[in-house]
């Protein structure tokens, strides 16, 4: 065929190709071109399945256009185009023909059959099909279409699947939740299961040939309903010895048919395990077929037949004949062995882990049913190795799939570590095989065979070795020729060479070839290319040694030639370089006697003054075994050194003279470090000592200052005793049984004696605590007698207890489980010294915040809110001492109450001195305190500045943000009363009482600061169960006012009685000026009368009352109070003027009527002295008059 048609489904289309959505629209609106698909299977099935055009056209029938329409159309349709072979005679060339159908149908004239499979559910007229199309081809011809379906499996599908998801790459957790190890171990079964299909050993199909006769005497019973027997054949049959001697025939083929079956077998050293195991049930299945048939009616009646004809010798020896009995008892017996035979979990594994879990459950059933099975030793030997084979080929295919060479170093160690282990694992199953083979051997009585197993995959266990050790000494070359060791860049100046590439040229070579190939030609292959290898490496080594060299050169001392073969060490396993280094052997010998006599330095300042020994200490280490494990410490460092010049130069060092001497040192200094003797003089001083546990659990003992402390009778030399032996045991010394027995009643009690030392100890730390607390005794005193009361109890305990309660311990069992009551007091007292001690740190902690906030209630600010805060906290901490159950609160908080009131009384007699000083001061001056305001009770004016005194605060702001209020911060807030007139009727608004009432009332506020505090009490959580009861407790301080020791308390109420007088006094004075209102003129005139003295006394009188309100000022101040008359004052001083003015008038009335009375007795006495003689005068009448 010179040219292939196009296949194309554009072919008929010529025009442009539409827009997708356009096409989509044609091709749902148009079908498929049958002679499109003609065109292609014209260009496709002649290279693929050798069909020539003309052959072709019985393809193209009547229905091909209605079969490709159809297959075009329809979803997940297939066609198939079958080629078959006709029959003709031998010499007649072959002939060929070829339909197409949907339905596939085997026949042995198949010669192949190509699969055409659509990848969508329809085809697309404008795609090409090429890309629309699977085509497979399955052959036939042969037997069993096994191979080929067997190749597709293992050479097509699964490599392809294999392929992809690698290229994912989505790591082993990835692929395990999208189900790709399922899915690969399906594809490794169905591989399997078509190989095994290929290898089954054929038992041949057993056919008993019936006689015509008697399968119509058969149906005939059938159809009547009847069992079949020998009445159903004519009688004239019965005695005809021609068909007699047919069935009799047929009987004879009969035998030889079955015996080809039952001694059918096969060589077990031939083929797979496989094989052997499915022969042996296939055989079960051929003799269950053939036991089948001769329970069938047909071969009954046979039978019935000829013995009915007295032919016995054709009946009777039938079963033995055909030997199936014991045929079939045979296999059922290896079959117990081959049943579940788990060997396909080792053909099916899909990585290494599968294999070697495969092993365990083949080797566990073999091991197991082998017991119960008599299948002969020798053909199990030949299975054992057979399953090696299968082994061999499934480790080498997954090893092979990795790529070794081509892996990171990190995975070739782990596969092949894992193989290591795989290969160590078989070896162990077949170590326990072998010996469960000679003992079946034995009770069998089977004839003499060497047990002995011949592994198919040795050959790859050696090479998988082998190339795990070159690998690894190609990597520590390459990494020691990379750019982080610095000889790669280094080599380049040395010769010219790059090390680096020239390793990885090296390696090349290797990666090139099977590297697991262990066949004639594998191994051939192998040495040559390591050959090669080795030639390149040897150049590299040529330069490492060069380096090698120059660094030793230049090193100063040991150490630093130490350190130049700790790095190179890793290339010291090459000989080339091994033997480079020989000749620095003397230079590191006198390095190393350097180092040695270091070690003997060392070992001169003795294990006592060295650093180990307090290190030790800190470990829990005895001195002893310290000293033993120091002196092993030391001979190790010797050893290290002697091995470090072996590992460096090689075995047989010491036979040089210099060696020699080295090695002679070492043994000597060796021979000091020995610590027998040490352990030697041990076991002397303990034998010389009497050591034991006896004696009583506690002791008291005497104090050098005086007085007695309780300690725990144990000697501490029997905890070094024991310590002595657990380490001188696990340093692998022979301590005798006595000693032993010794440490070990130590070690029994020891946990006991450790936790009463401790337990003891905390007691004593916690009593002086306690002794450093004096005021919470009481609280802890229940703990501490509970804690006394388990010290008497376990005066009577001895330490024999403990010890024999342990034997008896070993061999009864408590019922319940509990522990003896020993154990259980040395606990029991653990839990309450415990208790005892957090108990007391807890209340010590509240204790101090208790004391810390008492204190505070003397400087705190003298506030209601800050009294309480701290009482608050007190009672707070009372509260959770109540709530963990301390004892003797009451009392306890009762004590703690009266310091309380020790210090509020403090501070009670501080404000009321305070408070007294601050109320009797007197202000000069204008009458008004600075920065105060004076309070206008009953409305009226408010004169001076400042701000209010309240209860609790104070004036000014500030005082309140930048310090706390104090007692002399407490001022008393000035009251101002004012004399009124209303009515004409004057009065003092508020009155006196009010000015009494307020200070009283403010002195109580004072001091109700701290008497209404309320009182702490011990019993908070138990008030509701006492409200039944009759005793009243006082909840607050108020009975403070009566515990003051003199007239502290009096002397306040006096001030305000003195002032209450001085103040009525003064009210007084004004409220007199209600008389000028209510006497009236004529009254006070009459009362006057004639009198010029008496109204001059009134007048006298009335100036000098005006002092009272005519002045400049408006009010009167007595300190905490003042005293306001503006308002009545010019009133007052209008009627005074009034009244003064009226008196005035009326005085100068009467004045001017005296006064001319007096002028009219003078004149008239002038004129009556004028008109006598002095002579007259002389005489008696004036005497008279004048007398």
């Amino acid at each position: 065929m010179d040219t292939i048609p196009t296949t194309n489904g554009s072919t008929s289309h010529d025009g442009p190709t539409p827009p997708p959505g356009e096409a989509s629209t044609s091709t749902s609106a148009s079908s498929f071109d049958p002679s499109v698909f003609r065109s292609y299977l014209l260009a496709l099935l002649p290279p693929v399945i050798g069909a020539s055009p003309s052959d072709l056209e019985s393809l193209f029938d009547d229905e091909f256009d209605a079969r490709v329409t159809r297959f075009a159309s329809e979803a997940g349709g297939v066609l198939y185009v079958v080629k078959t072979k006709e029959d003709l005679e031998d010499d007649a060339p072959p002939v060929y023909a070829y339909h197409l159908t949907s339905q596939l149908t085997y026949h042995s004239s198949n010669v192949t059959t190509l699969a055409l499979i659509k990848r969508g559910p329809a085809l697309d007229p404008v795609t090409p099909l090429a890309t629309q199309l699977h085509f497979l081809n399955l052959f036939a011809g042969d037997e069993t279409p096994y191979e080929s379906l067997h190749a597709l499996v293992s050479h097509g599908v699964k490599p392809w699947f294999d392929a992809f998801v690698g290229s994912r790459g989505g790591g082993k957790e990835g692929d395990t939740k999208l189900g790709i190890p399922m899915t690969k171990k399906k594809f490794a079964e169905l591989e399997l299961s078509l190989l095994h299909l290929q290898q089954n050993v054929e038992i041949p199909e057993t056919h008993l040939i019936i006689h015509n006769v008697i399968q119509r005497a058969v149906q005939q019973a059938h159809e009547g309903n009847v069992r079949p027997n020998i009445s159903h054949l004519p009688p004239a049959l019965l005695n005809d010895s021609t068909f007699l001697n047919t069935l009799h025939s047929h009987v004879n083929s009969w035998i030889k048919s079955i015996q080809a079956v039952t001694k059918l077998t096969r060589d077990v050293a031939s083929g797979t395990a496989s094989q052997e195991i499915n022969f042996w049930l296939s055989l079960e299945r051929a003799l269950e077929n053939i036991e089948a048939q001769l329970r069938t009616e047909e071969v009954n009646m046979v039978m019935d037949c000829l013995r009915n004809a007295k032919r016995f010798h054709a009946t009777v020896s039938f079963i033995a004949d055909t030997g199936l009995k014991d045929a079939t008892d045979l296999v059922h017996k290896y079959n117990q062995l081959m049943k579940d035979f788990p060997l396909n979990e080792l053909l099916s594994a899909t990585d290494l882990d599968k294999i070697q879990e495969s092993l365990g459950l083949i080797f566990g059933h073999i091991n197991r049913k082998l017991k119960l099975s008599p299948y002969p030793i020798r053909r199990a030997l030949p299975l054992v190795e057979a399953i090696s084979r299968d082994f061999n080929d499934v480790l080498l295919n997954i090893l092979t799939s990795h790529r070794l060479l081509y892996t990171p170093y990190e995975t070739f160690e782990r596969l092949l570590s894992q193989t290591s282990n795989i290969f160590k694992t078989w070896d162990d199953h077949i170590k326990e095989f072998t010996s469960m083979a000679r003992e079946l051997t034995r009770k069998r009585v089977e004839k003499f065979i060497p047990i002995k197993i011949v592994p198919a995959h040795a050959k790859l266990q050696n090479r998988t070795q082998y190339l795990r050790d070159w690998r690894k000494q190609h990597e520590q070359l390459a990494v020691m020729t990379g750019p982080t060791k610095g000889l790669g860049a280094a080599g380049i100046d040395i010769g010219g060479m790059d090390m680096e590439e020239e390793v990885k040229e090296a390696y090349e070579i290797m990666k090139r070839i099977d590297v697991l190939d262990v066949s004639v030609e594998g191994s051939e292959i192998w040495t040559a290319a390591e050959t090669a290898y080795n030639e390149r490496v040897s150049r590299v080594e040529n330069q490492i040694i060069a380096r090698l060299r120059d660094r030793l050169g230049t090193a100063r001392n040991a150490n630093e030639m130490f350190r130049v073969f700790s790095k190179f060490n890793a290339l010291f396993v090459r000989p080339k370089i091994r033997g480079a280094i020989q000749e620095y052997q003397t230079q590191l010998i006198d390095s190393v006697k350097e180092d040695i006599k270091h070690l003997h330095d060392k070992f001169k300042t003795q294990y006592r003054y060295s650093e180990a020994f307090h290190m030790s200490q800190m470990r829990d280490l005895p001195p002893i075994a310290g000293a033993i494990i120091w002196a092993r410490q030391i001979e190790r460092q010797l050893l290290a050194y002697m091995k470090r010049v072996e590992d460096v130069l090689g075995k047989g060092w010491e036979l040089y003279a210099e060696g020699q001497k080295l090695q002679s040192e070492s043994s000597a200094f060796r021979k000091k470090l020995d610590t027998r003797p040490v352990f030697e003089a041990w076991l002397h001083d303990i034998n010389r000592r009497n050591m034991g546990v006896d004696g009583r659990l506690f002791e008291i003992v005497r104090l050098r200052g005086g007085g007695f402390q309780l300690a725990v009778n144990f000697d501490p030399q029997i905890i070094t005793l024991f310590k002595e032996v657990r380490n001188l045991l696990w340093l692998n010394f022979q301590v005798p049984h006595a000693i032993t027995n010794m440490a070990k009643d130590a070690k029994r009690v020891y946990p006991h004696a450790v936790s009463l030392m401790e337990t003891v100890r905390t007691y004593g730390q916690t009593l002086d605590l306690v002794e450093k607390n004096k005021g919470i005794e009481w609280l802890v005193a229940e703990y501490r007698n509970e804690a006394q009361r388990m010290i008497s109890k376990g005066m009577n305990i001895r330490w024999d207890y403990f010890i024999n309660q342990y034997d008896t311990a070993r061999y009864m069992s408590s019922s319940d489980g509990r522990d003896n009551r020993h154990i259980q007091f040395v606990r029991e007292f653990a839990s309450v010294v415990s208790v005892l001690q957090d108990k007391t740190n807890n209340v010590i902690d509240l204790y101090k915040d208790i004391l810390r906030n008492v204190e505070d209630l003397s400087t705190c600010s003298y506030t209601p809110e800050a009294f309480s805060d701290l009482l608050g906290k007190i009672q707070a901490a009372i509260d959770k001492l109540n709530l963990e159950g301390y004892a003797n609160l009451d009392h306890w908080v009762s004590e703690l109450d009266k310091r309380i009131e020790g210090i509020l009384l403090q501070r009670l007699t501080q404000i009321i001195q305070v408070w007294c000083s601050e109320f009797g001061r007197m202000d000069e001056g204008d009458g008004l305190l600075p920065r105060r305001e004076v309070v206008v009770v009953g409305g009226g004016k408010r004169r001076g500045g400042g701000a209010v005194g309240v209860v609790g605060g104070v004036g000014d702001k500030k005082l309140l943000k930048d310090e706390k209020f104090m007692e002399h911060h407490m001022f008393v807030k000035p009251i101002v009363h004012e004399i009124r007139i209303q009515n004409q009727v004057i009065f003092l608004d508020p009155p006196i009482e009010y000015a009494r009432g307020t200070w009283i009332k403010e002195l109580h506020d004072w001091l109700g600061v701290v008497c209404r505090l309320r009182r702490i009490q011990s019993s908070r959580y138990e008030i509701g169960l006492q409200m039944q009861g009759s005793v009243l407790v006082e909840t607050t301080y108020t009975s403070l006012l009566t515990q003051f020791p003199d007239t502290t308390l009096e002397k306040p109420f006096a001030l305000i009685e003195q002032k209450v007088q001085q103040l009525t006094d003064y009210v007084a004075k004004w409220l007199q000026f209600q008389s000028l209102w209510d006497l009236e003129a004529e009254y006070v005139f009459n009362r006057l009368g004639d009198s010029l003295s008496h109204w001059q006394q009134l007048l006298t009188e009335i100036k000098k009352a005006r002092s009272t309100f005519d002045t400049s000022d408006t009010s009167k101040s007595f300190g905490v109070c003042v005293i306001d008359y503006e308002q009545v004052q010019a009133r007052v001083n209008a009627k005074y003027d009034a009244w003064q003015k009226d008196i005035l008038s009326r005085f100068g009335v009467k004045l001017g009527n005296a006064m001319k009375e007096m002028h009219a007795q003078i004149l008239k006495a002038r004129n009556e002295l004028e008109h006598h003689s002095i002579e007259g005068l002389m005489g008696g009448g004036g005497g008279r008059r004048f007398s």
